[in-house]
């Protein structure tokens, strides 16, 4: 089941620890050590666009370009079903989801031209609610079913199994409201970008670069609806508004996995720890 999941060349994300028990504030990513920030994660290497002009134009194409494709679950064939299996599954997929996200956000216009210190605040602090948007997406075309992978989709009765009814149903709300205004993929992509851009990491160092990335994706939005959906003036707007219940679920999900670590009963692996313990 945990075949093939991160290239030998890619180690997990280091974060720093002071001596004496646990740290009072979220600890620091070592962004200069972290070989997710310094390698290519198996994504095609992108030239560097400026941010400014005509280059805005070109930031929902790349993005498209950047988008990861679907991983597979894998689950376990031989093992019966249960909640700790269903967990084991999820949280393996989830640890494999973060390397394929932070070798994406490495391709957003403007994100590598951040100090890697910002870059991996923004990850740090954002990286589950990418996940999120990701199986929202992915679940768009089904009834009441979240596809966490597309070898793995979870209805009500298997998400009360694994003990997630809750947390289910609040990714089931994201995607009604998805559903309601016809989420398409342009606008998909931009969206996850604002969502790392716009996270609320208390521990940016440049304050005004990160607006600037924060700018140029809010105009490649706009951008985008008024030449797709010049019917609606408010379209962008009632995207951006979906972030703060993006925000919300997400860290309720990051609630309910670091209580499935507390319990110690389903393997996690070093880097979903790593955040989980971040985020904590």
């Amino acid at each position: 089941m945990y075949r093939d999941r991160v290239p030998p060349t890619e180690g997990c994300v280091r974060l720093d620890r002071v001596r004496g028990g646990r740290q009072k504030y979220k600890r620091r990513i070592d962004a200069e050590n972290s070989p997710y920030l310094n390698a290519q994660n198996g994504l095609p290497q992108k030239k560097s666009y400026s941010l400014g002009g005509a280059g805005e134009n070109k930031v929902v194409s790349l993005l498209l370009v950047a988008e990861p494709e679907g991983i597979f679950a894998m689950p376990d064939p031989t093992v019966p079903d249960s909640d700790i299996k269903a967990l084991t599954t999820l949280c393996d997929l989830a640890d494999r989801e973060l390397v394929v996200n932070i070798g994406w956000a490495k391709h957003i216009p403007g994100f590598p031209s951040l100090s890697l210190a910002d870059q991996m605040s923004l990850l740090q602090s954002g990286w589950m609610e990418i996940l999120i948007l990701r199986v929202v997406f992915r679940s768009l075309t089904l009834e009441d079913r979240l596809v966490y992978a597309e070898d793995y989709v979870m209805d009500e009765d298997q998400s009360k199994l694994a003990g997630l009814l809750d947390l289910n149903n609040s990714v089931l709300q994201l995607v009604k409201k998805y559903k309601a205004l016809g989420l398409e993929k342009p606008e998909f992509v931009v969206l996850k970008a604002i969502a790392l851009a716009n996270s609320d990491s208390m521990q940016i160092e440049d304050s005004e670069a990160v607006q600037r990335l924060q700018d140029v994706l809010h105009a490649a939005l706009q951008d985008l609806e008024a030449s797709c959906h010049p019917e609606d003036p408010r379209r962008a707007g009632k995207l951006i508004m979906s972030l703060p219940l993006l925000r919300q679920t997400a860290a309720r999900a990051v609630q309910h996995f670091c209580s499935i670590k507390q319990d110690g009963r389903v393997p996690m692996h070093k880097l979903f720890l790593e955040l989980l313990d971040a985020k904590a």
